[in-house]
């Protein structure tokens, strides 16, 4: 099985070595920044399966990042700091930290941490498979786990970033969800280009629309975004 990808966001390079030869030694793959900018910059990019986050950076405090992040991923993230006030761990908890471990720390308290952040986000992840594996509307079938899409029962050949967007829309049927948004889950926060989600759009239409010029499934909220149909009238 592949390890976990887990991103250390730590500028002290000595703390950094400790982490790594900890990390290395089980096998996880290892993604590094010294920044709170280098922090959301790679999670954005490299999809972190849990991020390590330390709270004293050069350029912003860490709980900065975390709220940031928060705002898009609900990546794990254990902050590792040697702050031991109370409130502050409060703060991050409320924030949307999965845990906080002070410094110094054990090495079998690190990983015993991170193996049950882990496993919760495993869990959050098979329930949602199990609650919804599939998805049918009209002539619209979405098979999740088979990652199939059919019409009127003929396959339909999705780009992975055109499917992704049709999934993201079924999992909302019935939402609006704007530009900002959709551009923000596919694509990342650094994204900001309407036209990317337009000719993608038009892409999907072509393939799944028996008339995309008078879409059946996917709808547009003019100047808003689009809307995939939960039932047909």
């Amino acid at each position: 099985m592949t390890k976990a990808k887990i991103l250390v966001v730590e500028d002290e390079r000595v703390i950094r070595n400790f982490l790594d030869a900890i990390l290395t030694a089980h096998d996880y793959q290892i993604l590094y920044a010294t920044t709170g900018k280098e922090a959301v910059t790679i999670t954005a990019s490299h999809i972190p399966d849990l991020i390590l986050l330390d709270l004293g950076l050069p350029d912003v405090d860490g709980e900065l990042v975390l709220q940031k992040i928060r705002e898009w991923s609900d990546v794990p993230i254990i902050v590792v700091s040697a702050r031991q006030d109370e409130a502050q761990k409060v703060s991050c908890l409320d924030a949307g930290a999965d845990d906080y471990v002070t410094k110094p720390f054990g090495n079998s308290e690190l990983l015993a941490r991170i193996r049950t952040s882990l496993r919760r986000r495993a869990m959050i992840q098979d329930n949602r498979f199990l609650q919804a594996s599939s998805f049918a509307v009209g002539g619209l079938t979405i098979d999740y786990a088979k990652r199939q899409v059919a019409v009127d029962g003929a396959a339909v050949h999705l780009t992975p970033i055109e499917y992704k967007i049709v999934v993201l829309l079924s999992k909302n049927a019935g939402m609006v969800l704007t530009y900002d948004c959709i551009i923000r889950e596919i694509w990342g926060p650094f994204a900001s280009d309407n036209q990317l989600v337009r000719v993608n759009m038009a892409n999907i239409r072509r393939k799944i629309e028996p008339n995309p010029a008078d879409p059946r499934y996917i709808l547009t909220e003019v100047g808003v975004g689009y809307r995939m149909i939960d039932c047909v009238k």
